[in-house]
């Protein structure tokens, strides 16, 4: 059990990051070191898998949104000698609300979150995985980091930082045998996006929305066995994204019409 490697994820708790914790454990054999700010979801999460996958736990819980978030995850790894094969920056979130109607606290949370506890943790654990010569590293982007959407305003615009990193540094790292891929998922059913139960339904049975559990299957096959920059899974995402690039301004404007959250309904 002990001579298994060590895989990091942020965001460990729920959602996605649970389904790459589970998944990591159960098919790769990877002792886990999971990070979040849920504290009992991820006390609970790591008993669990060392106690049905017959690996090594251990767990964090800290706000990643801190300045030394990212040095507080690193100290603690080298500390009890934790060599992290695998760095899933999976942390994030997602606020559905008009830019300047946002708390700025809020939107620095996001910045946070999405570039710089990344930036620093792929610096990190990047830096000793280059040494070893041997890593894997995949950065959480979104489809969403090809759109100019309104409500998702800092949403958009750091997933495709995320984007934009993850493809570059591939090219630096492919020399010391280390693989970085930027995930583009779609819509993914997680419980964040803010539609009616009817509509997600409709969204599921056509397939436009994942379950976290295919995502994250499809994700570490990828990751594991391609050398590709960036997947974004699911057929129809690659129809969906120039739709929408392309939508005309005058439909974009009466969509965010009929949304209450805009406040438009009386504008012209």
């Amino acid at each position: 059990m002990t001579t298994h490697p060590w895989a990091l994820i942020t965001g460990a708790s729920g959602g996605i990051g649970r389904r790459y914790a589970i998944a990591l454990a159960r098919d790769y054999h990877y002792n886990l070191y999971l990070v979040s700010n849920q504290e009992k979801e991820l006390a609970e999460l790591a008993r669990e898998i060392k106690e049905t996958y017959n690996v090594l736990t251990e767990s964090m819980c800290l706000n990643m949104a801190a300045a030394d978030a990212a040095e507080q995850i690193y100290d603690y790894a080298r500390q009890r000698d934790m060599h992290v094969e695998v760095l899933i920056n999976n942390a994030g979130m997602l606020i559905f609300q008009p830019f300047f109607d946002t708390p700025i606290q809020k939107t620095e949370t996001m910045l946070m979150l999405h570039m710089i506890a990344l930036t620093k943790l792929t610096q990190l654990f990047g830096s000793d995985m280059r040494a070893r010569r041997k890593g894997y590293i995949l950065n959480m982007s979104s489809m969403s980091a090809w759109m100019a959407m309104p409500s998702i305003v800092c949403y958009n615009a750091t997933k495709a930082y995320v984007l934009s990193f993850s493809k570059a540094l591939n090219f630096e790292l492919r020399p010391y045998g280390i693989h970085v891929l930027a995930l583009t998922p779609g819509s993914t059913d997680t419980g964040l996006l803010p539609f009616g139960e009817k509509f997600a339904k409709l969204l599921r049975a056509t397939g436009i929305t994942m379950s976290p559990a295919r995502l994250v299957r499809r994700a570490l096959k990828v990751l594991f066995r391609t050398k590709r920059q960036r997947c974004m899974p699911g057929a129809w995402n690659y129809i969906i994204v120039p739709i929408i690039n392309h939508l005309p301004y005058w439909l974009v404007h009466f969509a965010m019409k009929q949304l209450p959250m805009f406040g438009l309904k009386n504008q012209k």
